[in-house]
């Protein structure tokens, strides 16, 4: 099980997430601040980037025959995914997103 927590920011909780089935928990990186030409840009000017890492994965997903399919992405993967994917949460001052390994769209590498 991994914890739910972020080692650039300390937080007070040491809440152990362990999402069910093919669930994954996503810390989604923090928006630019900055456009390529330096304009700053306000909270409310900011999309929510599609990327982040993966905190927690589940133990898979439950096939018809009744055995576990392991999940393709693993605690530590960068990865891409919808915007609208997911359903967030927070856990202490961290943002979290709980969604299922279909709603991911491709594993970051390099």
């Amino acid at each position: 099980m991994a914890v739910a927590t972020k080692e650039k920011k300390k937080s007070n909780t040491n809440l152990k997430l362990q999402p069910l089935g093919d669930r994954v928990v996503v810390e989604r990186e923090e928006a630019e601040e900055r456009t390529a030409g330096g304009i700053v840009l306000p909270d409310s000017a900011k999309d929510k980037p599609a990327r982040g890492t993966i905190v927690s994965v589940g133990d898979g997903r439950t096939l018809d025959n009744g055995s576990k399919a392991p999940l393709q992405v693993k605690v530590g993967d960068r990865v891409l995914f919808s915007s609208y994917a997911g359903d967030a949460f927070k856990v202490g001052d961290q943002e979290l997103l709980l969604m299922r390994e279909e709603d991911i769209l491709a594993v970051i590498t390099g």
